[in-house]
């Protein structure tokens, strides 16, 4: 594969949603496990925090870009998500784009806006729960749409 396999529109569309759907499982059992990410809770080689850390941010900014791409898609996809424009792919689309613009800002910035507003763990295992079922939507319309979201 070359550099332009990854660079076409559908490819990075395609990228763009599964780094956006593996990121709301993982931030899930992060929320889930106290607003921790599971990588740092989860770390067997202390001596490697720095490394860890530093691919987390990472990871973070990245999470960011695919969420802005796929905003920007939808956008100039006339806000059509999987050939409609069902309220219910809409707004799981919405709160998938968000929660990835929150973690990239989080990365750049070094503060989770979302987190900062509460950290009662209630509310933790909701949004948990919550992005688990956003992702479990967006999957099936995927699926049933030809892997294709716009």
């Amino acid at each position: 594969m070359t550099t332009q396999d990854f660079t076409q529109p559908a490819q990075l569309e395609r990228y763009s949603f599964l780094w956006s759907q593996a990121r709301l499982l993982i931030a899930a059992v992060a929320l889930f496990i106290g607003g921790v990410p599971p990588v740092l809770a989860y770390n067997p080689i202390p001596g490697l925090y720095g490394l860890v850390s530093s691919l987390l941010t990472l990871s973070w900014i990245i999470s960011g870009v695919a969420a802005l791409y796929l905003a920007y898609r939808w956008n100039a996809n006339h806000q059509m998500l999987f050939g409609g424009k069902a309220q219910r792919d809409t707004i799981a689309f919405f709160i998938s784009v968000v929660s990835g613009i929150n973690l990239g800002l989080t990365g750049v910035l070094g503060n989770n806006i979302g987190m900062s507003i509460t950290s009662n763990q209630f509310v933790f295992i909701i949004v948990g729960l919550l992005y688990l079922a956003t992702a479990y939507h967006l999957q099936q319309r995927w699926n049933t749409s030809g892997q294709k979201i716009f």
